[in-house]
């Protein structure tokens, strides 16, 4: 039996999930998430980890560490560099008898001393891991991860995560990163105009709403889904985000009515579900040549899974649409980046693929 702390240290949220194995096969698992914009407090960021293993694991002692991240990318920090050096040596911190295992962009995983030697191979490494966990279900498909900030497109033929691009920089390039996501994205980044009695009124580009308000509007999400910060730091109600709506066309509930403001939200969700699919053709375009979106199997995961990615999908003609969580028999699509590195990690230390038969 080996046990098992898998993290995914995000810019805005950090993921983790506990699990034990037995004869082979995964025996336990607990999953967490913790709302920690890394950007205000960086130094925080052992006490987050410690606390989500206190939660998962309790007191005993742990076998190994799996870590991934995309915080280096804030500007907590000047560069990548700094980042992911800064944040493997908190990870050492409240993990110093325990061996840490630090997954890169090839989804291989490195010793601690080996990611701080080569910090650029292991920042952003997190889609990785997703890639990697669905290889192990699905042999030939594409990956749709959308979480509360970003969208991966992550190609897995014949068994391989075959992603074209490495680093974020080359994966924009791809269409295999889209920074459009289910919470916290700006409205302004969604669209630049919305039609509105008759007419098209242009946005203002100030932080006053953001995915998350469009979502709640439109049912896709619930109060409780909405777990990160809203734009004007008041609450997270339907009538809360129908005011911030009103403002991105510099308006106000005194001003538009509730239809028109949920006319805005309808037209901003579409231009997201564009956004996506349009990085989704490209990826599709890059890597087949001869198979039809018809015959081609979408595995959907992240928060946004079913509202962004399922949707999307459906955009460019994929038909074969699957929840990450049908596979695997218990609901871990918004948190597959921590689980996929804490399975790889089990499986390193076990020396053989440990099954999954939950």
């Amino acid at each position: 039996m080996v046990k098992v702390f898998g993290v995914d240290i995000g810019g805005a949220n950090t993921k983790a999930a506990f699990i034990t194995t037995k004869n082979g096969t995964i025996d336990e698992f607990r999953s967490g998430t913790e709302y920690f914009p890394v950007w205000k407090d960086p130094e925080r960021l052992g006490i987050v980890l410690s606390k989500l293993k206190e939660r998962l694991s309790g007191p005993g002692s742990i076998d190994a560490v799996g870590v991934t991240m995309t915080a280096e990318l804030s500007d907590a920090y000047q560069t990548k560099r700094e980042g992911v050096t800064r944040i493997l040596t908190q990870v050492a911190k409240v993990f110093p008898a325990t061996p840490v295992l630090v997954l890169d962009v090839n989804a291989k995983l490195k010793s601690l001393n080996e990611a701080k030697l080569d910090p650029l191979k292991v920042a952003a490494a997190n889609w990785a891991a997703t890639g990697w966990m669905v290889s192990k279900f699905a042999r030939n498909c594409i990956v749709i991860d959308v979480g509360s900030t970003t969208t991966s497109i992550i190609p897995v033929i014949q068994g391989k995560v075959s992603a074209a691009g490495k680093t974020d920089l080359e994966k924009l390039i791809n269409g295999e990163l889209v920074y459009t996501g289910s919470l916290r994205t700006n409205v302004a980044a969604i669209v630049n105009a919305i039609p509105i009695r008759d007419a098209w009124a242009r946005v203002s580009s100030e932080l006053f709403a953001q995915s998350g308000d469009v979502h709640l509007v439109l049912g896709n999400i619930k109060e409780k889904e909405y777990i990160v910060e809203t734009a004007d730091g008041r609450g997270k109600t339907t009538a809360d985000a129908l005011a911030r709506l009103a403002r991105v066309v510099c308006a106000d509930t005194e001003m538009l009515t509730e239809e028109e403001i949920v006319k805005i939200a309808k037209y901003i969700y579409e231009r997201q579900k564009d956004q996506v699919a349009e990085a989704l053709r490209q990826v599709y375009n890059s890597i087949v040549t001869s198979v039809k979106p018809t015959e081609v199997q979408v595995i959907v995961t992240g928060l946004g899974r079913n509202f962004l990615a399922r949707e999307a999908a459906k955009k460019v003609g994929f038909e074969k649409i699957v929840d990450l969580s049908e596979l695997v028999s218990t609901d871990i699509a918004t948190v597959s980046t921590a689980v996929g590195v804490a399975w790889m990690t089990a499986c390193k230390l076990e020396g053989r693929t440990v099954q999954w038969t939950r």
